[in-house]
């Protein structure tokens, strides 16, 4: 049996593969730094952009290309809201019976011909969403990024080890707090800066350099931070102590990422990772 492909509507399915895969790659928030919420807006624009083409383009099969485009970026658009802003099972819910309604709907109007869209009208309409998106992208541009507030504390004391096999112990200690601040409207991706520390001055310092990481309400690391917010993050850090020792042991506190400075007493420093982010 001959299998007749058709090379054009081939191409077309290609060309909803790759814009879909373009679509989810734009969704990752590693490209366009734009906020949370203005990414939402725009794959919601490009849903009636799209939708509104279908109904107007004629020519052979280009208005279901039109369709499944704009199919797909409501997907996206739905899939992105229910990740990054995270609603109840409810509000889950709630969202995809609104969604299949609303195709449905849109479905039995168009089977119907019920909805129709002049040439001109649509590019007006057209040309209305994209001013509305331009304009959400330069307000977005304008509206600042997440800023980043690091403070540490003077000192920290690390109590001697009673017992256990390691000729080190180690003892957790907060070591600072990260102040993350949304100043904006919009709801922004949150990503904390790497953490790092070393421990200069003294005679007699652990072999491990200390670990530090963050302090997460729940446990789990939070990737977004809403309008007009601010989240404090607090820093801790493993540090080590002679087993031999019978005296606390007291480490001066600092800002830094110079391992080879010195300073006359045990000294933590703390560094992070500042690049491409605005660190105060």
């Amino acid at each position: 049996m001959k299998l007749a492909i058709d090379s054009g509507k081939l191409l077309y399915a290609l060309g909803v593969v790759f814009a879909a895969a373009a679509l989810l790659y734009f969704s990752r928030d590693v490209v366009f730094t734009l906020s949370i919420t203005v990414k939402a807006a725009l794959l919601f624009l490009l849903f009636v952009a799209l939708f509104l083409a279908g109904l107007t383009v004629k020519r052979d099969v280009l208005d279901v290309v039109a369709f499944a485009l704009a199919g797909v970026s409501y997907i996206v658009f739905v899939g992105y809201v229910v990740i990054r802003y995270g609603p109840s099972e409810t509000g889950t819910f709630a969202l995809l019976a609104f969604s299949a309604a609303l195709f449905v709907a849109l479905g039995y109007l168009l089977r119907e011909g019920i909805i129709t869209v002049p040439r001109r009208q649509a590019v007006g309409v057209a040309v209305g969403l994209l001013l509305v998106s331009v304009a959400l992208v330069g307000v977005d541009a304008v509206g600042g990024d997440v800023t980043y507030d690091l403070t540490t504390e003077s000192s920290v004391t690390v109590q001697p080890v009673e017992d256990g096999p390691n000729p080190y112990g180690e003892r957790e200690r907060r070591v600072g707090t990260l102040t993350a601040s949304n100043n904006f409207v919009f709801t922004r991706a949150l990503s904390l800066p790497s953490l790092s520390g070393c421990l200069v001055g003294g005679d007699t310092m652990p072999d491990r350099e200390p670990y530090l990481s963050y302090e997460y309400p729940g446990y789990a690391q939070p990737d977004t931070i809403a309008g007009d917010t601010t989240r404090t993050f607090p820093i801790v850090a493993d540090l080590q102590i002679d087993r031999n020792r019978t005296e606390p042991m007291t480490y001066a506190v600092e800002r830094g990422s110079d391992c080879s400075a010195q300073r006359d007493r045990p000294t933590l420093l703390v560094s992070v990772d500042s690049e491409d982010r605005r660190l105060d």
